[in-house]
């Protein structure tokens, strides 16, 4: 290499990094996607090295290519305390955040929440990622993510976000063709809506391993807010938190107070991202959010 890279040029790599796609880059820093293509040839022709596997579904990054990321992320971030310090002030904040979130907790209680902070801060855009499983933030899939388990591995901002609870809920035309549910042990005659077992994003989902016995599942899916529609039209029973569920009427409560199973989500970001202002200020909403509505997550006795 006889010549150092261009910030550009490794911003151009930050956003494919993040992205995975040219098409993706090009909207996220506004130039076209030929651009994006040069950019990151001129940058491995630099460096010496190979820093994409190119293929149908999109650029992934080889080994050097992960070697060179957390170099241009601490570029990064350099530039933005720089910005800071030299306008004396907070800069706007600007950018693309990419946000993963389990799939109903993302439609029903954060995109809503986004509507505010996207119009009060205009240069802000938000992808948000709604999967039947965690954001993988090790291959920067996500900027920042909210899960059932934090990494083990890496360098990680990591917070509880909040406690929930599933419990069990039923429609009113299942209830009525089935026999009563008085005491916990009289859920074993009932029919259950669940996860597919084997493709459970973490094993805190498989929360119907604390009834007691093992349920028979009429229908199972990835996606919760299926799982909600079905239950929600008679097929079964089914573990949910509060709100997953739909507040037509359609889904009731069973046994009340008598059980239900706890688990927390954490908010995570890799630490040099959770510098970004941007990073922060999603980071900041979402807890925002989460202290002000406890009833979302847990129904007051």
């Amino acid at each position: 290499m006889t010549t150092l890279p261009e910030w550009t040029d490794l911003r151009f790599f930050l956003e494919l990094a993040r992205s995975g796609t040219l098409s993706g880059t090009s909207r996220r820093l506004s130039v076209e996607h030929t651009t994006v293509a040069r950019r990151i040839d001129r940058l491995e022709e630099q460096l010496g090295a190979t820093l994409f596997d190119r293929s149908r579904e999109g650029y992934q990054l080889t080994e050097m290519g992960l070697a060179l990321l957390p170099h241009a992320e601490a570029m990064e971030s350099a530039v933005t305390a720089a910005q800071d310090e030299l306008t004396g002030a907070q800069i706007s904040v600007r950018g693309i955040v990419r946000l993963g979130v389990p799939e109903i907790l993302g439609s029903r209680v954060v995109a809503p929440a986004l509507v505010d902070l996207l119009q009060a801060h205009p240069d802000l855009s938000v992808d948000l990622l709604l999967l039947p499983r965690f954001a993988n933030l090790a291959n920067r899939e996500a900027d920042l993510g909210v899960m059932l388990d934090p990494p083990s591995t890496g360098r990680y901002m990591v917070t509880r976000l909040a406690s929930f609870r599933m419990y069990i809920y039923g429609a009113p035309s299942y209830l009525s063709k089935h026999p009563p549910i008085k005491v916990h042990a009289d859920l074993i005659k009932h029919d259950f809506v669940d996860y597919v077992q084997d493709r459970l994003a973490s094993s805190g989902l498989n929360y119907m391993g604390e009834l007691g016995f093992t349920p028979h599942r009429r229908m199972c899916c990835t996606s919760l807010a299926a799982q909600c529609e079905a239950a929600a039209l008679g097929l079964g029973l089914i573990m949910a938190p509060p709100y997953a569920v739909p507040d037509d009427g359609r889904l009731v409560r069973v046994l009340e107070n008598n059980f239900y199973a706890e688990r927390s989500f954490c908010l995570v970001a890799p630490t040099d991202l959770y510098r970004l202002q941007r990073v922060r200020v999603v980071w900041n909403l979402l807890r925002d959010v989460a202290e002000k509505n406890p009833a979302l997550f847990i129904i007051p006795n």
